[in-house]
């Protein structure tokens, strides 16, 4: 028999079983890699089939109860600080269980926003490239420029720019006195005030001489940011060992995720951030789905509690958005949107939620977990939900 006769056997025998797609591609590949008989193939893909189905949940299994337990009881064991993000010293992130509590009450803004930027292609490998990018990412704002003071006689502000950190953040421009009047003309713009520049000096002043209004002037000046991106602060790059190989990739404190992904030089389809409201505005919800898995992993990852099955970190994930909205664990998400009245009022502010349920004439069936204890009734699941009867007799 020919290889690709063997081929096509071991194929239709890993095709025969009631394997999910995405294992049968797995099975195929492991047992072609290792040019397995036909009948090697038929026993790895039964044994694996038998795996699978043993590790399937049983019809009625409390699904969401172990859940709830799987998460909440390592939860206890979490710390409760904010650590340096992944050894880069300038970045702090939350993790530990604020994060978790973040995530599950899907906060419109995390506590420390920041985004991982890959890059692509020269600007990963080169680092010249790879600070291109990063000064149009990072907002930079006048004290990073030049050294500011101001002339009480004369009632000036006056500016003297760096013209080497003007060269390096302008990298396309040649000459320093056009990036200069290009300064002047965003402080007149923004300030509303008219700004003379001469070379790399620039000054300006209020129209009336006020010393308070010189000084406001200094503050308002600090805020304009004349290159990058408002909402990120600072970028740190690093030199990592990637799946792509060995490249820079870029950490952000803050966050704008739909408008790194507009620049040249940035990867979109590797790049991610720790808001899942902005993936979900710019990405859809299957990715802010798929980011609620990846960040509640690894938060419990990074305090080493990944024996948690990540199956139920998708059954949370699948319950937050199944809606196509993005929905919280709590009164004012899932559980005060639950249609059993025993359930919603168990959660939290008991008396509200009963007192509108009676105005309201609401029916509870009963057909919960929660509903059925606060009751004394069986809970219908597992053999709870079954109902046997005795047969008459035909004799």
């Amino acid at each position: 028999m020919s290889r690709a006769d063997v081929s096509a056997d071991v194929e239709a025998v890993v095709e025969d079983t009631e394997l999910p797609r995405r294992l049968k591609d797995e099975v195929y590949s492991a047992v072609t890699e290792r040019d397995a008989t036909v009948d090697e193939a038929d026993e790895i893909a039964k044994a694996v089939e038998s795996r699978y189905l043993e590790t399937r949940v049983d019809p009625l299994d409390p699904v969401g109860t172990v859940s709830a337990q799987s998460i909440g009881e390592p939860g206890t064991q979490m710390t409760m600080n904010t650590f340096h993000y992944a050894g880069v010293a300038e970045i702090d992130v939350t993790q530990g269980l604020p994060r978790l509590i973040e995530l599950v009450d899907a906060r419109k803004t995390p506590d420390t926003p920041m985004m991982t930027v890959h890059l692509e292609d020269e600007y990963a490998v080169d680092r010249e490239r790879a600070h291109e990018v990063v000064w149009k990412i990072e907002a930079t704002r006048i004290l990073a420029l030049g050294d500011i003071s101001t002339n009480v006689a004369d009632m000036l502000v006056q500016i003297d720019l760096n013209e080497q950190t003007l060269m390096e953040r302008w990298p396309t421009e040649d000459d320093v006195e056009v990036v200069a009047e290009e300064i002047a003309d965003t402080i007149e713009s923004k300030l509303g005030v008219e700004a003379r520049q001469v070379g790399t000096n620039i000054e300006f002043g209020p129209e009336e001489p006020s010393y308070r209004d010189l000084l406001q002037l200094v503050e308002d000046l600090r805020e304009i940011v004349f290159k990058g991106i408002d909402d990120i602060d600072r970028v740190v790059i690093r030199k990592e060992e990637t799946d792509q190989g060995e490249e820079f990739v870029l950490y952000t404190e803050g966050s704008a995720f739909g408008d790194v992904l507009g620049i040249e030089g940035v990867d979109a389809s590797r790049t991610t951030c720790n808001n899942i409201h902005e993936i979900h505005r710019n990405l859809g919800i299957e990715a802010a789905r798929e980011t609620l898995i990846n960040e509640t992993m690894h938060t419990l990852e990074e305090q080493g509690l990944d024996d948690v099955n990540i199956r139920h970190l998708m059954l949370v994930a699948d319950i937050m958005t199944n809606r196509g909205e993005i929905e919280s664990i709590g009164r004012h998400g899932i559980s005060g949107n639950k249609e059993s009245v025993l359930a919603r009022a168990a959660f939290e502010v008991t008396v509200n939620h009963l007192l509108d349920a009676a105005i309201h004439g609401e029916i509870d069936d009963l057909n919960g977990v929660t509903e059925n204890v606060i009751v004394g009734k069986p809970i219908k699941l597992g053999t709870g939900d079954v109902d046997l009867r005795m047969g008459a007799s035909q004799d």
